[in-house]
C-alpha cells in the first residue's frame, strides 16, 4: 500500500533508484565494497520483493532511509578509510560524488543521535578557492551540505557571518583560499577543503588552516580535490598522516547524463586532461623525466600511417603469477620514406599481461604477431635465454623471431628512443595510459615508478630494431678522399 505523505513517496522513487543503479555504480572505483548495504540488499530483489520491504515500513523509517548515507555510499571512495589518520584525501574526477562526500562526512562529525544532540565536532572550516565557491558548492550545491541534510537537522544559513548553524549549534564557517590571513585566530576541530589543487594561495592557506585545527581530541580533516601536479598536493599524499581515496568519473555514472560520459570520454579519454579530469590521476612527471605530458600529447597520430614494417616487441617477466612484474608486449610501426632520419615510427597496440604464464605471454604475442601482419617478433632474453625462443616456437614454429640481449641499463637504452619522441619522430595510435605513465616515470637516473617498466622496455627494443639500429650506417657516413 503506498504510503500517503509526500516524503515517503519521494523516498519510495529515491530508493528504487538507488536500487535498480547499483548494477552500474562502483565499478571502476578503488576499493571493494566490504559489507553489505541496504542498496546491494534492495537490489537483489525483484521489483515485487522491493515493494513488498518497502510497504513494510513506518512512514518515519521509509522517509529516514535516503538520509543514511553509509547505505548509499560509493564504499570504494566515498566512506572514511578506517585507520588513526589525520588527513583523509579524496581524489576523483569530475562527477565522481567527491562533494556529496564532503558534505556527508561533515553531516557524520557534526550531527548527533538526535537533532538537538551534540556530535563529535563543534566548530568546522570549510575552505574553498573563493568564498563564492564554498557558498555556492560546499553549502548550497546539489551534493552540498544543505541539500544532503534532513529537514529536521538541516542547518541554517547566516549569510552575514558567512556560517551555518545546526539545531544542535555546531557551527561551520566558510573561508577563502584566496585570504589566508582570514584563518589567523579562528580554531575548529574539523575541516573540509575543496579543490585544494586549484587554490590561489595554497600553501599559506594551508598552513594557516593547520595551526587553527587544534580543538577536541582528535581534529580531524578532509580534502577533495580533481588532481593537479602541485607541490602541496604532492607534500600532502606523501603525508605519513594522510589517507587517501580515488575513483574516476564512471565510478558515479549512474548519477550523471550519459550523454555527458559518452562526449567527455570521446573527446578525453587518455590524454593529459583526460587522465586528471575524468580518470582523476595525479598527472605528474618523473623530475628530469624522458618523456613528459606534452611530448607525448603532441605524438597522438590523427590517422594511421602507412607503415613499412611491424614488429611485436616482448619483454619477458621472470617468474609468473599475481606478483610478478607485467610481461611487456608492445606492437610498432615505421613508416620509411628516403633516409633515416626522414622515417616516422608509430606505436600501435599496447598488448602487455600481469601474472602471465610463459605460455600465456608467448601466445599473446604470436596473436598479435598475426592480428597486426608483423614482419617480426622479438624478445629480450637476458633472463630467460633460448627458452623465450622455444616458448613461442610450441606456438607457432613460423613466426620470424630475433632475440635481444641488452648490454647497457635502461635509461641509457631509452633515451634515444626517447631523442626520437622530442623530434616529433614518433606517433602514438590513440593513448596508451598504462605505458605512458611508465614513460614518464622514466628519467635519465633511472625508472621512478612501482615495479619494473616492462611496457617502456617492450617499447625501447621495437623502436630500435624498427630505428635506432637501422640508422647506424648513417651517424657514422664514410668520408671519401679526394
Amino acid at each position: 500500500m503506498e504510503p500517503r505523505c509526500e516524503p515517503c513517496s519521494t523516498s519510495r522513487r529515491v530508493l528504487t533508484k538507488e536500487a535498480e543503479g547499483t548494477g552500474r555504480a562502483e565499478s571502476s572505483t578503488s576499493t571493494p565494497r566490504a559489507r553489505k548495504s541496504l542498496r546491494d540488499l534492495l537490489s537483489g530483489l525483484s521489483a515485487a520483493e522491493r515493494e513488498a520491504f518497502l510497504d513494510g515500513l513506518s512512514p518515519n523509517a521509509l522517509s529516514a532511509l535516503p538520509w543514511l548515507f553509509e547505505h548509499w555510499a560509493l564504499a570504494g571512495h566515498q566512506l572514511p578509510p578506517a585507520g588513526d589518520w589525520t588527513t583523509w584525501v579524496i581524489l576523483g574526477g569530475r562527477g565522481a560524488g567527491k562533494t556529496r562526500a564532503g558534505a556527508e562526512w561533515i553531516r557524520a562529525r557534526v550531527e548527533g543521535a538526535r537533532p538537538a544532540d551534540p556530535g563529535e565536532c563543534e566548530r568546522v572550516a570549510l575552505v574553498a578557492e573563493t568564498l563564492d565557491q564554498a557558498r555556492d558548492v560546499m553549502v548550497f550545491g546539489e551534493s552540498g551540505i544543505l541539500n544532503c541534510s534532513p529537514p529536521d537537522r538541516r542547518p541554517e544559513w547566516q549569510a552575514t557571518r558567512r556560517r551555518l548553524v545546526w539545531p544542535n549549534g555546531a557551527e561551520a564557517r566558510i573561508f577563502s583560499a584566496s585570504d589566508p590571513e582570514s584563518l589567523r585566530g579562528p580554531q575548529f576541530d574539523c575541516a573540509w577543503s575543496d579543490e585544494l589543487a586549484k587554490w590561489p594561495k595554497g600553501q599559506a592557506t594551508w598552513d594557516m588552516l593547520q595551526f587553527g585545527l587544534r580543538l577536541g581530541l582528535r581534529p580531524r580533516q578532509l580534502v577533495t580535490t580533481t588532481p593537479r601536479n602541485n607541490a602541496l598536493l604532492r607534500a600532502l599524499l606523501d603525508d605519513a598522516e594522510t589517507v587517501s581515496t580515488h575513483a574516476p568519473t564512471e565510478a558515479n555514472r549512474m548519477h550523471l547524463a550519459r550523454s555527458f560520459l559518452e562526449t567527455v570520454t570521446r573527446r578525453y579519454a587518455g590524454g593529459r586532461l583526460g587522465r586528471q579530469e575524468l580518470d582523476g590521476v595525479m598527472p605528474n612527471d618523473a623530475e628530469g623525466a624522458l618523456w613528459t605530458w606534452p611530448m607525448l600529447e603532441a605524438a597522438r597520430v590523427p590517422r594511421p600511417l602507412e607503415l613499412s614494417r611491424v614488429v611485436v616487441a616482448v619483454d619477458p617477466p621472470v617468474s609468473a603469477g599475481e606478483e610478478a612484474d607485467e610481461c611487456g608486449i608492445i606492437v610498432a610501426g615505421v613508416a620509411q620514406g628516403g633516409a633515416p632520419k626522414d622515417w616516422i615510427g608509430e606505436v600501435i597496440f599496447d598488448g602487455s599481461l600481469k601474472g602471465a604464464t610463459p605460455t600465456t605471454w608467448a601466445a599473446r604475442a604470436v596473436e598479435l604477431y598475426h592480428r597486426f601482419r608483423a614482419d617480426r617478433l622479438i624478445a629480450e632474453v637476458n633472463q630467460g635465454g633460448d627458452l623465450v625462443a622455444t616458448v613461442v616456437r610450441q606456438i607457432d614454429p613460423l613466426v620470424s623471431y630475433r632475440g635481444v640481449r641488452a648490454s647497457r641499463g635502461k635509461a641509457a637504452r631509452a633515451e634515444p628512443v626517447a631523442a626520437l619522441y622530442e623530434q616529433g619522430r614518433i606517433l602514438h595510435r590513440g593513448a596508451f595510459p598504462a605505458l605512458e605513465d611508465q614513460m614518464r616515470a622514466m628519467s635519465a637516473a633511472g625508472f621512478t615508478g612501482r615495479g619494473s617498466p616492462d611496457r617502456v622496455d617492450a617499447l625501447v627494443w621495437a623502436m630500435t630494431e624498427l630505428m635506432i639500429d637501422p640508422a647506424e650506417g648513417w651517424r657514422n657516413p664514410r668520408v671519401r678522399r679526394l
